[in-house]
């Protein structure tokens, strides 16, 4: 059995955040590793003009989980999934001798309410919040949290999650890095043109992911 955390989301491009709030998450979790699910398309970002393809951003993830026990996936081209919810029930159903914990930071967690059936992710995997600088308290006064309170479990007893009854969630701070992707762009919008991805071997599904892969963004989902 392998104790993995899953951090989901576009990585456009990957960073130091990214990558410290994993190696974090190890460590407070006790973790095997963190699989970041690169995701093709982001139902909630209405606006992505500026979303690289999928095998540029996977690119971009690997080189920053180099020599860390991070391992990107584009594994919801292979299960078909849109929404997290579901992807995290496949994931589940097609890895029963692990046991998974979704990692969020803050700022996610601020609108976590506007997820497709988040109830339903807190009932499928135990929750970790990671928190990331000026989000602290729209998180703790969203809609969400105001029923994931109470869930809560302390930090001190983060390593025994594989034994919580779910849902379970906790709270974790460490040194905040400031890092952004939308900052990461702005200061160089052509990023993606120096990545010029080779094909990619998918570590968990096994699969190939070549640069011709054309994976189109995804509508919003329509307002409830």
């Amino acid at each position: 059995m392998k104790r993995i955390g899953l951090l989901g989301g576009s990585f456009n491009p990957a960073h130091t955040a990214h990558r410290r709030i994993s190696l974090f998450a190890c460590r407070a979790l006790g973790l095997d590793e963190v699989w970041w699910l690169v995701s093709p398309g982001n139902p909630l970002k209405v606006d992505a003009t500026d979303m690289a393809s999928l095998p540029e951003r996977l690119a971009s993830a690997t080189r920053m989980a180099r020599r860390a026990p991070i391992v990107p996936t584009a594994i919801e081209t292979r299960l078909g999934t849109r929404y997290t919810v579901d992807t995290l029930r496949a994931i589940v159903r097609r890895y029963p001798r692990n046991r998974f914990v979704w990692i969020m930071g803050a700022d996610n967690l601020a609108q976590f309410s506007r997820w497709k059936d988040w109830r339903g992710i807190a009932k499928t995997l135990p929750i970790a919040v990671v928190a990331r600088p000026g989000y602290g308290g729209n998180a703790r006064s969203g809609v969400a949290m105001g029923w994931l309170g109470r869930f809560g479990r302390p930090a001190s007893d983060a390593r025994r999650w594989t034994r919580w009854s779910i849902p379970a969630l906790v709270q974790l701070h460490t040194v905040p890095d400031p890092t952004s992707a939308t900052a990461r762009r702005a200061a160089d919008p052509d990023w993606h043109r120096r990545i010029s991805p080779k094909t990619l071997r998918d570590r968990v599904t096994r699969r190939a992911v070549s640069p011709e892969v054309h994976c189109p963004l995804l509508p919003p989902p329509p307002a409830r």
